[in-house]
């Protein structure tokens, strides 16, 4: 069986990380990753992404988050 991989277009939400808004885009298959991995840890999205951003060092907030999801799912697996 074929799987469809088209991602569809990233969705935009505001999220607020260390008292500052800021806007993240990512495809929907990524946003339900990281809400899964956030309610496994029992924290929220937003402590989730501000744990991200926090450890990211120059990279893009975008790239970290889909970076840190593969790399979760990955070890689950």
């Amino acid at each position: 069986m074929e799987k469809n991989l088209d991602p569809g277009p990233p969705q935009k939400r505001s999220i607020t990380i260390a008292g500052h808004k800021t806007s993240v885009s990512l495809e929907a298959a990524f946003w339900n990753v990281l809400r899964q991995l956030a309610l496994d840890e029992g924290s929220s999205l937003a402590a989730l992404v501000a744990k991200v951003d926090a450890g990211r060092g120059k990279a893009n907030l975008s790239s970290a988050l889909r970076v840190y999801a593969l790399e979760r799912t990955a070890r689950a697996e």
